[in-house]
């Protein structure tokens, strides 16, 4: 799924407030260099740096499935994200608060964001009822009625411990009329001042406002609404993209003006036999590999892409085997953090249009063995 214009500043702009606020000690953003739109970047937070173009993988139950933190930060991630939704349904975030917060409970001493819950109480809660007050639903764990206001998931964020936390939003699905799209961007931003709110009381190291978007828009729609939303904000704050994408969204993206991106299609496809690499999607369920012996990419230092066969990697997907969705995870998260360090060093080079039109001449020659 695709947020189409979920960017957000560090804090609410000075439009927004008569006085405008330091950014916390513990939080800050350094532009480092730009090439064209594309930007280099570092956001300092309490649990480590993170250097942007920055992709997220998807944690969102404490755990980015298939993998333990060490191979994930071994992948080359910064920061990982996890879910308020999932996390006060299951263990509870006060429990987590109890057991030393969120980093000592998933082992990840490096920077977390935590999405506010928005999108999933959407998505997922077949019964629920939004109102100016919040959200009232039902939890798809055990049916039980759930309550959620801007407060409580700044609450739940807080309890958590993240490095960044995120205002409650109402993100639709397209298509949607006019007017329910109008209503909930208004809705979004009256609780993005209870949230700013919210936060002032409990602190924490930052909150991220949202521009509130909808999900389901083709991508050229996507792309055109980045490059306009993106002018028009702060140039001193990282600029998120929620929900984002293949590796050529990310690189269009960050053509436009874009630092941070999460996505759980290397995870998810990578759990159902799709390997992403510099050649393109690779599908290893089609029988054209069952007699192939070449790695996926014999020149990367991926040692999972580099040293089992296509052959090996198609019997454990056909044969339902762990080990597969754990290689081709690791594969997939390996060449999206390499995707993010190249784009990285071309900005700081000045190579960037350069290095955009090898990689989109790449992905379209593609890979001989699955053409």
């Amino acid at each position: 799924m695709i947020a189409a214009v979920d960017l957000l500043p560090v804090q609410p702009t000075k439009k927004e407030r008569s006085s405008p606020a330091p950014m916390p000690d513990a939080f800050s953003f350094r532009l480092l260099a730009t090439d064209g739109a594309a930007r280099r970047g570092e956001i300092a937070t309490p649990h480590g740096a993170v250097a942007t173009p920055a992709f997220l993988p998807i944690g969102t139950q404490a755990t980015v499935k298939g993998l333990a933190p060490e191979a994930v930060r071994a992948s080359g991630a910064d920061m990982v994200l996890a879910n308020t939704y999932h996390l006060m349904l299951r263990p509870g975030a006060e429990r987590i608060a109890e057991l030393g917060g969120l980093h000592r409970f998933m082992n990840w001493p490096h920077a977390i964001l935590t999405d506010s819950g928005g999108f999933q109480v959407m998505s997922l809660s077949q019964l629920r009822k939004v109102e100016d007050k919040g959200v009232t639903f039902r939890s798809h764990l055990d049916g039980a009625m759930v309550e959620l206001s801007p407060e409580r998931a700044i609450e739940i964020q807080h309890l958590l411990g993240s490095d960044i936390a995120m205002q409650l939003d109402e993100c639709l699905q397209l298509p949607a009329s006019q007017a329910e799209l109008r209503r909930a961007m208004q809705l979004s931003l009256a609780w993005a001042e209870r949230s700013k709110r919210a936060f002032e009381r409990t602190g924490g190291p930052a909150l991220f406002a949202i521009v509130q978007g909808a999900v389901g828009e083709p991508q050229q729609v996507m792309l055109r609404i980045v490059e306009a939303v993106a002018a028009a904000l702060p140039a001193e704050r990282p600029r998120y993209l929620m929900g984002v994408g293949t590796p050529e969204d990310l690189v269009e993206a960050v053509a436009r003006g874009i630092d941070m991106f999460d996505c759980v299609l290397p995870t998810r496809n990578g759990r159902h036999g799709l390997a992403f690499t510099r050649f393109g999607p690779i599908n290893l369920k089609n029988a054209r590999h069952a007699d192939d012996p070449r790695p996926i990419d014999e020149a990367s230092a991926c040692a999972a892409a580099r040293d089992y066969s296509r052959a090996y990697l198609h019997h454990l997907v056909k044969a339902n085997e762990m080990l597969g969705a754990i290689l081709l995870t690791t594969i997939n998260l390996a060449y999206y953090q390499e995707l993010m360090a190249n784009m990285r060093t071309a900005i700081a080079a000045g190579t960037f249009a350069d290095f955009r039109a090898a990689a989109r001449e790449s992905w379209a020659r593609g890979d001989a063995s699955s053409s």
